[in-house]
């Protein structure tokens, strides 16, 4: 039985298993202050980035509770098997009492943040429970179960608002954006898992014996241009309109546009699309594109011309 390292080194370690490279994914989270205009409120954007930590906090719990979940199969597996807990570095028990004290920091915060805020926190960690659990073992839904995690993380961006404007309201598009976005984001991913993983995959990842790449081309084609479509009809919709003050957002789906076709380019021509988030850390065209889009975005919404 191995020991655990020693404190300094535990510390690391389990700052590892929390897996911080992926915490951009919580960036959703600013999506709120944002979209509402309250970034000229400095209590407003201080709870949203607040709400961003406390979200860093709980993915990295649910990422270890995964960990532990899955350290049969991430022991085959030729990267995961590198993870703290699958090698060792971590013991499963010290594992599990940094998991409880991740868990109940994260409450502890969110609690600060308002009722509203804590319960799609605790909502966060239920659905993760039931995906690790049940959903990722679904062909297809494994792949939705990620996207509504992403739509949690949106909402908690609209709720830790709720105690600065009670006023502030939920766009249907905050939701329906970011979730067909991930889906595309996951089928990518499956993919390049079912490609690099064809001797493996059973042991690795069960649900992968159900696809076959024609469908994972078919279902990215699909997400992607319900991804773009969802963009484009949420820039010209009737209450972004009047929200903003202008027709032209329209004008920023062709970035967008480019931003989902060089992922595109580089899953197919480069088989990348394991990991999103080294992607988007990486890639440095993608980044300004990124940067370029929120420009516009900014630029264009503080002009207000109709």
């Amino acid at each position: 039985m191995s020991t655990p390292p020693p404190t300094g080194s535990l510390a690391r370690t389990v700052l590892e298993s929390m897996r911080p490279r992926q915490w951009t994914k919580n960036l959703i989270l600013l999506a709120g202050v944002i979209f509402a205009q309250m970034l000229d409120q400095p209590g407003a954007v201080v709870r949203a980035v607040a709400g961003v930590l406390v979200f860093c906090i709980a993915s990295g719990a649910v990422y270890i509770f995964n960990d532990i979940s899955d350290v049969a199969q991430d022991r085959i597996h030729p990267h995961k098997r590198r993870r703290p807990i699958a090698s060792g570095r971590l013991p499963v028990p010290v594992a599990w009492r940094a998991w409880a004290g991740l868990v109940a920091l994260s409450i502890l915060l969110g609690w600060a943040l308002g009722w509203a805020f804590v319960s799609t926190l605790l909502l966060f960690y239920v659905w993760n429970w039931t995906y690790s659990r049940l959903l990722k073992k679904v062909p297809i839904v494994d792949v939705i179960g990620i996207g509504i995690s992403f739509v949690i993380r949106a909402l908690a961006g609209v709720m830790v608002l709720i105690p600065v404007d009670p006023a502030v309201s939920l766009s249907m598009w905050l939701l329906i954006c970011p979730f067909f976005l991930s889906l595309f984001l996951g089928f990518c991913k499956r993919r390049n898992e079912l490609i690099k993983l064809a001797d493996e995959r059973g042991s690795t990842r069960p649900v992968l014996l159900d696809y076959t790449e024609t469908v994972l081309n078919a279902m990215i084609g699909a997400s992607f241009g319900l991804t773009l479509a969802a963009y484009a009809v949420y820039t010209v919709w009737p209450s972004t309109v009047a929200h903003f003050g202008t027709r032209s957002l329209v004008w920023t789906t062709g970035l967008v546009f480019l931003g989902l076709w060089r992922y595109l380019y580089l899953v197919f021509k480069e088989g990348r699309g394991g990991r999103p988030h080294e992607i988007l850390l990486n890639d440095p065209i993608l980044q300004m594109l990124v940067l370029a889009w929120i420009l516009v975005f900014v630029m264009i919404i503080g002009m207000g011309q109709p």
